[in-house]
């Protein structure tokens, strides 16, 4: 039997190279190569129609707006997330750690829309049937009118799922197709069964969710052309010592990117929050008002979350200072400190200073500075802020205080959840806002007014 060829493909940008090397001599990353067999043909599915002379150009003007139809899961959030809900001959790839609930969100999305009339079939590579009912017994829904099929071959799974409106594969990295060598998960494997699924939905007309492991980096495994091809990438994010959960956007070809939803894990299965903007302000003042804690607004797509910022600063028993940031950047920490301290004239070179944000939520954008540093001016001078104020601004090494995007909505909702005062830059010119702004030029001025 001749033995089978192969090549090195890497998984970042899909270049092609010979043999194996520790670093992709097209992109430049180190360690993507990965082994993917080939010498196979391409075949096509039976009874598809013949691509003999392929698909002729059309005028755009010429083709009717078509308003696209979606189906509606019933769980807010979800659907929120997608833009409105599953759009009929979409792909959506849905990523996250280990155990973090996204068999479980797919089951209850399933069920629900079983329950609408919506036809479902599940197909599960990792867990048998009867594993599958045991999951579904936990649940709220009624989970009992969907249709299951523990299968791992494309071909196979293609067959079942011509009747279904809706197919939800879990998981992409265990599926193989006969007509390419290789095992499941391999970088050939993956790509080819996400292309051969995509050509399915937009053929056949059927919605497909695809479950995706991730890496120890984060990112969904396999190739990354496996995000290219598909229309809609969600990571479903957490903390497994907390609750909340995060579905987040990152790709949406019929929708916002950047959009989330927040879901609460209970025993019955995932629970939309009702009221995610607040979410992760819980149990803030339970025990009365303390220092170094102070609150600011982040937009996330279009929709602003309040979330907590903690600071503690305490005088450091050892030689040298300790900074410890979580759910913040450690080098972003650094030099707002050193700005602190050279601006405001605030000493904290002896300081150790530990900075958390609450709910396991990471501040990327820099308009959450200035509440960074309120909390550290409150937690020095051991004075609490104002309990019902927000902090929104970027803050320059200069000290200067910068106006950020989108602050009229922030506040609105700021507004909303009780909050009667904003700090944020002096030429920020809100306009409409139930709320005392106090205009600040540096953080100079804002560490004398939490000291006063």
């Amino acid at each position: 039997m001749p033995k089978g060829r192969s090549v090195f493909r890497c998984t970042d940008c899909g270049a092609e190279q010979p043999k194996w090397g520790g670093r992709c001599e097209a992109c430049g990353a180190w360690n993507t190569l990965v082994e993917e067999a080939i010498g196979r043909k391409v075949g096509r599915l039976e009874g598809w129609k013949d691509e003999t002379g392929g698909a002729t150009p059309v005028q755009l003007s010429n083709l009717p707006t078509v308003r696209s139809e979606r189906w509606r899961t019933g769980l807010a959030e979800f659907d929120f997330v997608l833009g409105g809900g599953i759009v009929p001959g979409s792909v959506t790839l849905v990523g996250g750690e280990p155990g973090i609930g996204k068999s479980t969100l797919l089951m209850q999305c399933a069920a629900r829309l079983e329950a609408a009339g919506v036809s479902t079939l599940y197909v599960s590579g990792e867990e048998s049937p009867d594993q599958l009912r045991l999951r579904a017994d936990r649940l709220r829904e009624d989970a009992g009118g969907i249709h299951v099929l523990g299968e791992t071959r494309l071909e196979a799974i293609l067959h079942h799922a011509g009747n279904a409106r809706v197919v939800i594969l879990d998981s992409i990295q265990t599926t193989y197709t006969e007509e390419l060598e290789g095992a499941p998960g391999n970088v050939g494997q993956v790509r080819e069964c996400a292309a051969r699924l995509m050509r399915f939905a937009k053929e056949a007309g059927p919605a497909v969710l695809l479950v995706g492991h991730v890496t120890k980096g984060g990112g969904i495994a396999g190739p990354k052309t496996l995000e290219h091809i598909v229309d809609t990438v969600l990571y479903f994010e957490g903390e497994s010592t907390l609750d909340h959960r995060i579905l987040r956007a990152v790709k949406n070809r019929f929708g916002s990117v950047d959009e989330i939803g927040v879901f609460r894990m209970s025993g019955a299965g995932l629970e939309p929050v009702a009221n995610p903007a607040a979410a992760f302000l819980a149990g803030r003042g339970a025990g009365g008002a303390v220092s170094g804690s102070a609150i600011t607004a982040l937009m996330e797509g279009t929709r602003p979350m309040l979330v907590e910022i903690q600071a503690l600063a305490s005088k450091a028993g050892f030689g040298t200072p300790q900074r410890v940031a979580t759910g913040l950047d450690q080098r972003r920490l650094a030099v707002l400190l050193a700005v602190l301290e050279r601006r405001a004239g605030l000493p904290v070179g002896n300081l150790d200073v530990f900075v958390n944000v609450t709910g396991g939520v990471r501040l990327v954008e820099p308009s959450t500075d200035l509440a960074v540093l309120a909390a550290l001016v409150s937690s020095v001078h051991d004075r609490p802020v104002p309990a019902d104020a927000l902090f929104l601004g970027e803050v320059g090494l200069g000290g200067e205080v910068r106006p950020v995007a989108g602050v009229e909505r922030r506040l609105a909702e700021a507004s909303r959840q009780g909050f009667r005062r904003a700090f944020l830059s002096a030429r920020s010119r809100p306009a409409d806002v139930d709320l005392d702004v106090v205009g600040l030029e540096s953080i100079g001025e804002l560490a004398r007014r939490l000291a006063a």
